[in-house]
């Protein structure tokens, strides 16, 4: 007779509702943060490059990526949910394209490196979880506007805020985790 190890059949279909509701409300803190934004060319400062790190840190690289990916499947579904309430698979064809792509690698990337680690491991690690979002942004972006121009308006331009949203989502990270 073989013993019963499963795990309860409600309680499974709980833990996959929660982790869908979960997911659900990071693609919304995504098109909120979308929403607060510098107009710059060809590529808007937001505060979503932020939210992706704090879903990955916080809610483990499983969650982040699935966040980050339904958040893209809204936008090309015609959900306002992109930056200046676009919509619509051009934003994925447009020279903002790599970027949002690149939330998929950064949340779960937030998600792995900042798991077992001092506040200085977390950071770092929230650091190369930022800028792999830039490397698929600025390849992408360079098609368009060339590589070395890519380069100065698509990254050297955002590295200040890069730092300060960086610091910022680790004093979230860390803040949660004491408390």
């Amino acid at each position: 007779m073989a013993s019963n190890t499963s795990v309860p059949q409600g309680s499974l279909r709980a833990g996959r509702l929660r982790f869908a509701g979960l997911a659900l409300l990071g693609s919304a803190l995504l098109a909120a943060s979308a929403q607060v934004a510098l107009p710059m060319w060809p590529v808007p400062a937001t505060l979503q490059s932020m939210v992706v790190l704090l879903l990955g840190g916080l809610g483990g690289a499983r969650l982040g990526l699935a966040a980050a990916g339904l958040y893209l499947a809204e936008g090309v579904l015609g959900l306002p949910v992109f930056a200046a309430g676009a919509a619509g698979p051009a934003v994925l064809a447009g020279p903002t394209a790599g970027y949002l792509i690149g939330f998929l690698p950064a949340a779960w990337l937030a998600g792995v490196l900042t798991r077992p680690a001092g506040w200085w491991q977390r950071g770092l690690g929230l650091l190369a979880a930022h800028l792999a979002l830039f490397v698929p942004g600025l390849l992408w972006l360079g098609g368009f506007v060339g590589m070395e121009r890519a380069v100065m308006a698509g990254f050297l331009l955002f590295l200040p805020a890069t730092v300060i949203k960086t610091a910022l989502a680790l004093a979230v990270l860390q803040a949660v985790r004491r408390g």
